[in-house]
């Protein structure tokens, strides 16, 4: 499949940012957490509408790919400021999220 590396990382942060922002209602003190469920949740998002887009061959994507970098980078940032397995998993998956959207901006 076209793209597959990206496709997979989409995948993989859509799966990731789903999971923290239910575990982090979860969390004792939710308050705390609103900007990091905000952002997993937009993540989730916008890399769920840029994989379908990608998964049909749509070719005109890289606006939307540069935002997906920048608001993967953003989640990842929020996340790193929590100490729960979730957050720092879920900053990971969106940090090499941003990295293919990159690598994919680099080849087109």
């Amino acid at each position: 499949m076209k793209n597959e590396k990206l496709i997979h990382a989409l995948g993989n942060c859509i799966n990731h940012c789903n999971y923290c922002a239910d575990a982090c209602l979860d969390e004792e003190n939710v308050k705390m957490m609103v900007n990091c469920i905000r952002l997993d949740r937009v993540c989730a998002e916008v890399c769920s509408t840029l994989n379908q887009l990608l998964a049909m061959n749509f070719t005109d994507v890289n606006d939307l790919v540069k935002y997906c970098a920048k608001i993967c980078d953003m989640c990842a940032e929020e996340c790193s400021k929590h100490d729960t397995q979730h957050c720092k998993e879920c900053a990971e998956a969106c940090r090499k999220c941003a990295e293919e959207c990159r690598a994919y901006l680099a080849q087109n």
